[in-house]
């Protein structure tokens, strides 16, 4: 470790690592606090329409006059904290090919047209807009998009993962829980843009069932615009909610891919374009429209990156920094050294791996938990991107922390990037502290995407 790099214990201070994991609340999965903002509609932006039952507005929403009063940057920024799209701000229709990451050309016509009907979709979303086909299709990163279209256009669109949801009501039901049930169920169910990632990714017990009838139900007979995503056949699904799905009226359902049934194939990889514009080469440190301080700090993390990537073995390297700062960047030029020297990588974007460990447990996944599981833990090098951004179910913490216990205790490379504003369980952050083999590097930039640089 070069002698002017920064302590790993000095860098994990703003790390933000509770002291207890005693009553510690689950992370927020885009619903509103009730403690805080407007007392009319406490945050969310919306209201109902005050009418009677059997009125043509009945079940209709209108903007609060909180939202009205406030400015147009005041409104976006409330848009974002709403919405829980923050952890997606990479998926975007420009950062996809439109043909998908399927190599056979019919699973390529259909990836178009569902990328060109999604975009459609996000100019103006009316009825709902259903995408199906295997983990790993490119499912999430379509909704993801159509609710970023939709926050620019000023729509308030919620996204939540459904197994996440179920979790966040069962636990409103705990004696400790500050929240309440209809309080939480209310602002997902009148959601303005609702989009619903991994439905069917749920354990099928009546109560689960019935919930999510009854939210469906409502947004079927008022008429709400919905995403929802499918990774199984949606046979699989309630009889009650297939009807509501394919009522070929106000749903429309498309495929991505002709695989039924099995992982992609490209679990794992990083899309060649990504390959392609995220190296060490391309990485700018000095022309950007950054003071020399930050320069300096970019150079030297981009040195450090670069001496890791030639050889990993036995290391980790922690990148922690704000959105938009370029850790992502370096990690998957590490990738590129590592595939020139024909070493097996996996990337993971960890949001993204937890849905692929969950599908596992779907009757009809080819693949078990542990085979997947094994894999990853067992790869040569692992790349987790975008660390503590998933829901912090305490399933979730409970795999992840197997996990780095593993690659810890085998001393695997592994190259984690997180945000220094997030707050890390202290039984997984303490694996990053040992810094006997953990280079931690703070990228103390703000965030440079799409700003212009300097001649």
């Amino acid at each position: 470790m070069d002698e002017d790099t920064e302590p790993l214990e000095e860098i994990l201070k703003r790390f933000q690592f509770p002291e207890s994991l005693d009553g510690e609340p689950e992370e927020n999965i885009g619903i509103v606090s009730l403690k805080e903002n407007c007392p009319n509609c406490y945050g969310v932006q919306w209201v109902k329409v005050p009418v009677p039952l059997g009125h043509p507005q009945f079940g209709s929403i209108e903007p609060c006059y909180c939202w009205e009063q406030a400015s147009g940057k005041d409104r976006y920024t409330r848009l974002r904290r709403y919405s829980n799209l923050d952890s997606l701000a990479r998926y975007s229709f420009e950062s996809i090919d439109p043909r998908g990451l399927d190599s056979e050309v019919e699973s390529q016509g259909l990836f178009l047209e569902a990328f060109n009907s999604a975009r459609l979709f996000a100019s103006d979303p009316k009825g709902w807009f259903v995408l199906s086909g295997p983990s790993g299709s490119g499912k999430t990163h379509l909704a993801a998009s159509i609710g970023h279209i939709a926050l620019e256009n000023g729509i308030p669109a919620l996204f939540v993962v459904v197994p996440d949801l179920l979790d966040h009501l069962r636990s409103t039901f705990l004696p400790e829980s500050d929240n309440s049930y209809d309080v939480l169920f209310d602002q997902v169910r009148d959601a303005p843009l609702l989009i619903l990632d991994d439905f069917g990714m749920h354990f099928s017990t009546a109560w689960a069932q019935e919930k999510l009838f009854q939210l469906l139900n409502h947004r079927f007979n008022v008429n709400l615009p919905t995403v929802i995503t499918l990774s199984g056949p949606i046979e699989n699904l309630d009889p009650r909610l297939i009807s509501r799905l394919q009522d070929p009226s106000s749903s429309k359902i498309l495929s991505l891919s002709n695989k039924k049934g099995t992982l992609s194939h490209r679990l794992g990889a990083v899309p060649q374009p990504m390959l392609e514009e995220m190296t060490f080469e391309n990485f700018e440190t000095k022309s950007l429209s950054l003071n020399k301080k930050h320069r300096d700090n970019l150079e030297m993390v981009w040195t450090a990156a670069k001496q890791f990537s030639k050889n990993p073995s036995g290391q980790w390297l922690v990148l922690g920094g704000g959105p938009g700062v370029g850790k992502t960047h370096l990690a998957i030029s590490i990738i590129n050294e590592n595939i020139i020297r024909g070493d097996s990588t996996f990337f993971a974007f960890v949001p993204e791996l937890l849905d692929h460990l969950r599908y596992t447990f779907a009757p009809h996944s080819p693949v078990t938990y542990d085979q997947l599981f094994d894999e990853v833990k067992s790869v040569s090098l692992l790349i987790l991107d975008d660390l503590g951004s998933q829901s912090s179910t305490a399933w979730a913490e409970e795999k992840l922390y197997q996990l780095l216990v593993y690659r810890h205790n085998a001393r695997l490379p592994t190259v984690i990037t997180v945000d220094t504003n997030v707050e890390l369980k202290p039984a997984i952050g303490s694996r990053l502290r040992d810094i006997r083999f953990v280079l931690a590097l703070e990228i103390d930039v703000p965030d440079h995407r799409d700003k212009p640089s300097r001649n």
